[in-house]
């Protein structure tokens, strides 16, 4: 059973940043692909980023040159740096462990607004 806990979110001003944080436990966490998506409010979820277990990442054009994905195998964590945050970004966050199953977290909301 994989259980997966992001944390980091939070409200902040356009043109800010957050770091949102995914920790994971009861997996061989390296050899998954793991990615983030979002859902604003009555909208449909969405694929952020995802990173593979060699490291190599994708982008959607939304965020690409101002988010940044990286983890951590030996903590196995997923964390996404988020930059030049703008309204439009603001969501519930979820991480996603793509193994045979697929396990999601619970989400953390992210507010950018003056």
């Amino acid at each position: 059973q994989v259980q997966l806990v992001e944390s980091g979110g939070g409200l902040v001003q356009p043109g800010g940043s957050l770091r949102l944080s995914c920790a994971a436990s009861g997996s061989i966490f390296s050899i998954y692909t793991v990615a983030w998506y979002r859902q604003a409010p009555g909208q449909q979820r969405e694929w952020v980023a995802r990173i593979v277990s060699g490291g190599g990442t994708n982008y959607a054009d939304s965020v690409k040159g101002r988010f940044t994905i990286s983890r951590d195998n030996a903590k196995k964590t997923v964390s996404l740096q988020m930059n030049s945050l703008k309204p439009e970004d603001t969501a519930v966050y979820y991480c996603y462990l793509a193994d045979a199953i697929g396990y999601w977290g619970q989400g953390t909301q992210v507010t950018v607004s003056s």
